[in-house]
């Protein structure tokens, strides 16, 4: 079982990967509605999986993310968002995002970048 800590600032989004997961049979250890609560509860709580929005408040998914890494350079980061253009995602993939999912999405694709993310170690950068 993997503990896994969701970050985004739409709460039904929040609700959405938190069923997911847990019918994955993972825990969801906490959640986050903007980049600055990403960071300091990837901090406190040492998930073995975030998912991180692009765009939030405060301070957005790629700014969290660069953060999250010079915190933890094994960082396993999931990114769902609705930015889903090819330099985005390319941005995102070498900045050291493992998997990219993009909103709307299918729980298939979800499932999917989790067991991936769970299964191996590489990174994009």
């Amino acid at each position: 079982m993997a503990r896994i800590l969701i970050c985004d600032d739409a709460r039904f989004m929040r609700l959405m990967l938190s069923r997911i997961i847990t019918k994955m049979g993972h825990e969801v250890v906490g959640e986050a509605s903007n980049g600055e609560e990403a960071v300091k509860l990837y901090h406190q709580l040492r998930p073995d999986i975030i998912t991180l929005d692009v765009v939030m408040p405060k301070m957005d998914g790629l700014n969290a993310l660069r953060k999250i890494l010079a915190l933890d350079p094994n960082a396993k980061v999931l990114m769902v968002t609705a930015i889903g253009n090819q330099t985005m995602v390319l941005n995102a993939m070498r900045l050291g995002a493992r998997e990219y999912v993009v909103k709307p999405f299918r729980i298939g694709e979800v499932v999917r970048a989790l067991n991936k993310l769970l299964t191996t170690n590489t990174h994009f950068r």
